[in-house]
């Protein structure tokens, strides 16, 4: 069961990220509402209909390594298929590329839906999103008109090859090899590993984007070049021909999203496998960072897809399980949910999901606004990528957990199908940088950029419009801790940084919350809908946003009793 959220899309978009600024730019023109309504309800009819019911096939009997590549269970490469026919893939490419030339943010809700109904397999349309990026922004025109257009429509997907075995948070050990050779090309050697999607057979071709070292290349991570790797070479027609010598070595066994093939590569072992530079010698940083950022605007957005289906599958249960009298009531037993604490977990469930949607789409307006070259829009995407990528995933464990317990026994069992939910989600405040990497890169980059500018005009937004006086002391309380962290040493701005991200990232998600919640009292449309955006606001602004200000004293400690112990002594 999979019920697209449109309504609450379309709100998020109308009231979050004023969508008709954005659709009032000559750029985005053609996104007018009706065309806007269609995308949402026209791949929510896919994810339902198509990708939803593969979800359970995708966790129980997940793709399988065999000698000539993985394979992908029974279903999939047809509802794939499906995908790329409704050009899906094309909502956010560029027309110059064969795409549709939509905003950033309406490609999100695209996702959002579609992980929603199928989160394992919605990282390869996801994964593909990256490495158009970093082509569209990296590549030279030959390779952008080479490989866009069937990246766009997901004919061909794309990956990201960063980690090695000795390699993860430290992108800088990074030891694949790239030779140059007669022909102006790379001969390309060495492992990654846990790549998302590195083979499957849904598409004609996979496009490898390859981080590795040019000889001579300084050490560290300034001595990094980035690749274009094709699975197979193009032809002179540019079809896909002879296979470039990329061999899946295998899958990893993993807790979670069991639809997706988590591959470990090997290049070159024939010495055959051929690759292109995408950018400038010694700047695969530039081009990592570009898929990167994209990624880490995915993967919160992926919190969003587990809480929501999560939430879903909550709901409809409670409302099915009959259990007990409720008490001071009769003696007859009623719903689960009719019982307070049931409708706490559920109030809870849909307000975190709901703000955490407000938060990520408010991220990735701002994709589109520094596109369209708005002042301030590159530096608030900045500061607010890391609170939509940690804060994002955080909610989508969470809520996934809940989950189970709002099923009670039955949600320990397999077979309702909830904790998938709950496996699915824990990798995501993992990869594409730890949710810690985040929050260091909160405290440590975007917290100083323009000597606290940036924040100081987020708190300045934020002041202006809220009412509740919880609210505004949460604010206060941002403000307070982040002028202390500019001001110690690196230590004690680390040791406060994951407090001080989620204290930031709950004061955001009050402010779009409220704003909703007012909103909803005032605007004509759906009844049903208004009364549930009001509560769940309400439950948010009086219920969440209290428990983030316990986090103040966190914040503002020292890091000093973090060393109160000598490593050994952790083991006693």
């Amino acid at each position: 069961m999979f019920t697209p959220a449109v309504t609450d899309q379309r709100f998020v978009l109308d009231h979050i990220v004023k969508f008709d600024e954005l659709a009032a730019s000559d750029r985005f023109a053609s996104a007018s509402s009706d065309v806007v309504d269609a995308v949402l309800e026209g791949v929510g009819a896919l994810a339902a209909g198509e990708w939803a019911p593969l979800s359970r096939l995708g966790d129980t009997n997940g793709p399988k390594w065999t000698p000539e590549g993985v394979k992908m269970p029974a279903g999939f490469a047809a509802a794939y298929q499906a995908y790329v026919e409704g050009g899906w893939g094309t909502i956010g490419v560029g027309e110059a590329f064969g795409g549709q030339g939509m905003p950033f943010v309406i490609q999100t809700a695209v996702l959002d839906t579609l992980g929603g109904a199928n989160l394992g397999f919605a990282l390869a349309p996801t994964l593909t999103v990256g490495a158009i990026e970093a082509l569209s922004h990296h590549g030279n025109p030959e390779q952008q008109a080479l490989y866009l257009p069937h990246l766009a429509t997901g004919a061909w997907t794309g990956t990201m090859n960063l980690t090695e075995p000795q390699a993860g948070s430290d992108v800088g050990a990074v030891r694949a090899k790239a030779e140059p050779r007669a022909d102006g090309k790379w001969s390309i050697s060495g492992t990654k590993i846990y790549i998302s999607f590195g083979d499957h057979d849904m598409a004609e071709n996979i496009i490898h984007l390859v981080l590795a070292r040019t000889p001579d290349a300084p050490p560290g991570t300034k001595g990094l070049s980035l690749f274009l790797v094709p699975k197979y070479r193009l032809d002179a027609d540019g079809n896909p021909g002879d296979f470039n010598d990329v061999r899946v070595v295998s899958i990893e066994h993993k807790l979670g999203l069991h639809a997706s093939p988590t591959c470990v590569l090997s290049f070159g072992d024939n010495g055959d496998c051929v690759g292109e530079l995408i950018g400038a010698e010694l700047g695969g940083m530039r081009g990592m960072f570009t898929m990167m950022n994209n990624a880490r605007l995915n993967v919160g957005l992926q919190g969003v897809q587990v809480a929501e289906r999560a939430t879903q599958l909550a709901v409809a249960y409670a409302r099915d399980r009959v259990q007990s009298a409720r008490a001071g009531g009769g003696r007859e037993p009623v719903a689960i949910i009719e019982h307070p604490d049931v409708r706490r977990m559920l109030m809870r469930m849909k307000a975190q999901t709901q703000a955490a949607r407000a938060l990520v789409y408010l991220a990735a307006s701002q994709v589109d606004r520094a596109t369209l070259g708005e002042a301030g829009a590159q530096a608030r995407l900045d500061l607010l990528t890391p609170l939509a990528k940690a804060h994002g995933t955080d909610i989508g464990c969470e809520v996934s957990s809940i989950a189970i317990q709002v099923h009670g026994g039955m949600g320990y069992i397999e077979e309702t199908g909830v904790a998938q939910g709950f496996r699915d989600a824990r990798i995501t405040p993992i990869y594409e940088g730890t949710n810690g990497i985040q929050a260091a890169d909160l405290v440590g980059r975007k917290l100083s950029t323009d000597n606290g500018g940036v924040l100081n005009a987020l708190i300045a937004d934020m002041r202006a419009e809220a009412e509740d006086v919880g609210l505004r002391g949460l604010i206060d309380a941002c403000e307070e801790v982040a002028r202390r962290l500019l001001t110690v040493d690196i230590d004690d701005r680390l040791a406060a940084s994951y407090p001080f991200l989620t204290m930031l990232s709950t004061a955001v998600c009050g402010w779009l919350m409220e704003r909703q919640g007012r909103i909803a009292a005032t605007v004509d449309g759906d009844g049903a809908f208004l009364k549930m955006k009001r509560a769940v606001a309400d439950f948010y602004v009086a219920q969440i946003v209290p428990e983030a200000m316990g986090l103040k004293a966190a914040a503002m400690a020292p890091a000093a009793i973090l060393y109160a112990l000598e490593s050994s002594a952790f083991a006693a």
